[in-house]
């Protein structure tokens, strides 16, 4: 069973950056598209980026296109996402997502709280 665990969420200023991680586990990925999306208190879960493991590919949200940076290592079966110019629209809950395009395994992480001051 696929397992994910977010981390490096935390206060940070804004203008500031963050690094969030994904660790994964309980598979091999092959077929899987690693997927960020985040909710903010009072709004609806919203896409930031995704990774296809398979080739690299990458989509980022339009709230966040050229402020954010996905990637994966794959010797750590981890994703990163990278944030940067922050600012207090970006604060939420960032949740992990790993999602089978052959049988729809749909998988979600416990999520890691961002919270940008102004």
């Amino acid at each position: 069973q696929v397992q994910l665990v977010e981390s490096g969420g935390g206060l940070v200023q804004e203008g500031g950056s963050l690094r969030l991680s994904c660790a994964a586990s309980g598979r091999t990925f092959s077929y899987y598209e690693i997927r960020w999306f985040r909710q903010a208190p009072g709004k609806e879960r919203e896409f930031v980026a995704s990774i296809r493991w398979s080739n690299g590919i990458t989509f980022e949200g339009d709230d966040v296109k050229g402020r954010v940076t996905i990637s994966r290592d794959n010797a750590k079966n981890t994703v990163y996402l990278q944030m940067n110019s922050l600012n207090p629209e970006d604060t939420a809950v960032y949740y992990c997502n790993a999602y089978n395009y052959y049988n729809h395994e749909d998988v979600w992480g416990q999520g890691t709280q961002v919270t940008v001051s102004s």
